[in-house]
């Protein structure tokens, strides 16, 4: 093909192939300004520890609310422990209750706010999950939940606490 030859201007692919670019180049920049967001504002890389958050606050609404049954539920990361409560006999509803009442360390829970959460352990993401929350607004009550990625299961208290 020849200069004389040339194929003729076509203004609208000239158009979409700009708008495919432009696109593009506004996804990406959503997605980097959607991951620095989520890392600054404590919640993970892209928010990818919103769900567990979500999972922390359900576990603290049902305590505030004493149903402890639907707490010790979310706690072992098992809705179904009543079929089968042999498997945590090491601990039981009944411990857990005195652990959430008489021997917590915040007091009773009136309210809470789930702060932040940051990643622990090894790996991309880490293999567990920090919660922190403020109990009954009080910024000197706050609480560490562990949530180990694997299984969903919680640890009070968690092993170890980050200041935010």
């Amino acid at each position: 093909m020849t200069l004389m030859n040339a194929p003729v201007y076509d203004a609208g692919k000239a158009k979409r192939t700009r708008y495919a670019l432009v696109g593009v180049g506004v996804l990406v920049a959503v997605l980097v300004v959607a991951t620095f967001a989520g890392f600054i504002s404590g919640h993970g890389w892209l928010f990818s520890n919103v769900y567990t958050e979500h999972r922390v606050n359900k576990f603290l609404t049902a305590i505030e609310q004493k149903d402890f049954a639907t707490a010790y539920g979310i706690y072992q990361n098992d809705s179904d422990w009543q079929q089968h409560p042999d498997k945590y006999s090491g601990y039981s509803l009944q411990r857990f209750t005195e652990d959430w009442t008489k021997y917590s360390p915040v007091g009773e829970i009136h309210s809470h706010h789930v702060d932040k959460s940051v990643s622990d352990g090894s790996g991309t993401f880490g293999t567990t999950l920090l919660v922190a929350a403020t109990i009954n607004g009080d910024p000197d009550k706050r609480l560490f939940i562990a949530v180990q990625r694997s299984d969903g299961t919680f640890t009070y208290p968690a092993p170890h606490i980050f200041a935010y």
